[in-house]
């Protein structure tokens, strides 16, 4: 049973912050185990019936092609995936914890559907109702820095028409429910905030025809 996250696994994430090393790891691996992953497994299985199966990442980092070397994570995250790749996530750090949901990354022929179904009267109509039922969260998603042809910067949805992908995240700093079983409600509640938009990139998106990303 899921009862919050406790303020050891803050602390954790505090320090690994401030010494990411293998020697710091090692020391703290069990806590690891019982403040972060135990519980973050336990918040997935309480959620699972609603919203399916989640896969929690791996803490260490890959750092084959990156500037950046240190070798562990400084947050805990999982996604749950829809079956046409719209995404629900979940992330626990120093910094309290985060939730979203969208499309994170897309192919050049998602992007292409994703611009079409923001242009149409009626579907970008649609996601315009949703999005301001999200005023709390912050929209995300890469973008183009000009307005890809042929849409004109006078549309009335010209600022998500710069969207490659589209997503939405909300953000809640450590506070004493995050130590208690409320932290599933509050999780399960922003998720079920966040499937509209999740459901909507689905519907007029959906799954990758390619393998390029643009």
């Amino acid at each position: 049973m899921f009862e919050g996250f406790p303020e050891e696994a803050l602390v954790f994430y505090e320090g690994l912050r401030a010494d990411n090393t293998k020697a710091y790891w090692t020391d703290h691996k069990a806590t690891y185990d019982r403040a972060v992953k135990a519980p973050m497994e336990a918040l997935l299985i309480q959620l699972e019936p609603e919203f399916g199966q989640a896969k929690l990442f791996r803490p260490y980092r890959d750092v084959r092609f990156a500037k950046d070397k240190t070798p562990y994570k400084d947050h805990a995250a999982a996604v749950v995936h829809s079956e046409r790749s719209g995404a629900l996530y979940v992330q626990l750090s120093a910094d309290g914890l985060y939730v979203g949901g969208g499309y994170w990354h897309t192919t050049t022929d998602q992007s292409q559907r994703l611009r079409a179904a923001v242009a149409d009267a009626r579907t970008g109509a649609q996601l315009e109702r949703i999005l301001h039922g999200l005023r709390a969260w912050e929209v995300l998603g890469e973008r183009y820095k000009r307005l890809p042809k042929p849409y004109s910067a006078q549309h009335p949805r010209a600022v998500l028409l710069h969207h490659k992908a589209l997503a939405v995240g909300l953000a809640f700093a450590p506070a004493e429910w995050l130590h208690e079983a409320e932290c599933g409600q509050r999780v399960a509640q922003a998720w079920r905030q966040a499937v509209p938009l999740r459901d909507w990139l689905d519907q007029h998106v959906g799954p990758a025809q390619s393998e390029v990303q643009r």
